[in-house]
């Protein structure tokens, strides 16, 4: 019973330490593309 409840909580931490870090990614990718849109911007 106790193997259980430890392996949910190691999955359940597991899901959503990946999905923290796929949201972390894309807001990188977001403000990398506004930042290179600004700076196409200035240049042009």
């Amino acid at each position: 019973m106790v193997r259980k409840v430890i392996f949910s909580v190691a999955l359940a931490s597991l899901l959503l330490g990946t999905a923290a870090c796929n949201t972390v990614k894309g807001a990188g990718r977001d403000i990398e593309s506004v930042g290179k849109a600004g700076s196409d911007a200035i240049h042009n």
